[in-house]
């Protein structure tokens, strides 16, 4: 399963997700210390007969200091088989995590999606999710000059 969720990503936008080399066994090893992290969420539906079909990370993150909220929960990971997709599975483990991440305490949930994840934002936008940043990514090149940047006004966030 992540063999084919990096693989997807990388799809969707490779600047953005150019993974290392070994990123299974990588991907292995985080996973395994958040199994074994109380204050993080580590779901993973299974079928009878089939064993896993999907699973679902969340860590809790803090927040930086100049806002009233101090920490938040983060899903990194969501992943359903594709023979399994439209049945709920996703659902049921995105409903499942922000349960436990009030239980664990925290007061938001947070994520973010591919661009190309019209699917997904359509899933968590029924979960109760809003959209409230757009992240934007620019790659830097030696042959971008200062003078071929688009000036506008405004600016900022």
């Amino acid at each position: 399963m992540v063999r084919k969720l990096c693989e997807l990503h990388r799809e969707w936008d490779r600047a953005k997700y150019d993974f290392v080399e070994g990123i299974e066994g990588m991907y292995q090893g985080w996973l395994t210390a958040r199994a074994n992290d109380p204050r993080a969420v580590f779901l993973v539906a299974e079928r009878e007969g089939r064993g896993p079909v999907g699973f679902l990370i969340g860590t809790v993150e803090k927040e930086i200091p100049i806002y009233r909220l101090k920490e938040y929960g983060f899903i990194h990971d969501l992943w359903v088989e594709e023979d399994y997709r439209h049945e709920g599975v996703a659902r049921q483990l995105v409903m499942r995590a922000v349960e436990r991440f009030g239980e664990i305490g925290v007061k938001q949930v947070r994520l973010d999606t591919a661009g190309a994840n019209e699917a997904a934002r359509k899933l968590f936008e029924r979960c109760g999710f809003r959209v409230s940043v757009v992240e934007m990514l620019a790659e830097i090149s030696e042959n971008v000059k200062h003078e071929d940047v688009k000036h506008e006004e405004g600016g900022g966030r």
